[in-house]
């Protein structure tokens, strides 16, 4: 299982990331994040995240264009790779087996 092991927030930015496919720099990932999951998202986390995901072979980055607004320092972007789609993937299967697992009448409670 530690193969592909994601946690809930890496495989929440993965997915962002594939969501945004060449577009997915820090300020969109995060953005994106909020808006979809109405949840804040810490600059510090997330870039903590993307950088772990890189050690993992999970993405790959580029240097976009220096430009003036970001005072010459250039957005650094995101996209999956190969082994970040498998994981993805893997993540998917467990979580769609587990949900098949569940008997009908567990999810037949309602809340109080």
């Amino acid at each position: 299982m530690k193969k592909y092991q994601l946690g809930e927030f890496e495989e929440i930015v993965l997915l962002t990331v594939g969501v945004l496919y060449n577009e997915a720099y820090g300020v969109a990932i995060k953005e994106e994040i909020e808006s979809r999951l109405k949840r804040k998202v810490s600059v510090g986390a997330l870039q903590s995240a993307l950088r772990r995901m890189e050690k993992k072979g999970y993405l790959d980055s580029r240097q976009g264009e220096a430009n003036e607004k970001r005072g010459g320092k250039p957005k650094r972007y995101f996209t999956i790779t190969a082994y970040g789609t498998e994981a993805l993937k893997y993540s998917q299967d467990v979580r769609t087996q587990l949900w098949n697992a569940i008997p009908e009448v567990a999810l037949e409670l309602k809340a109080v």
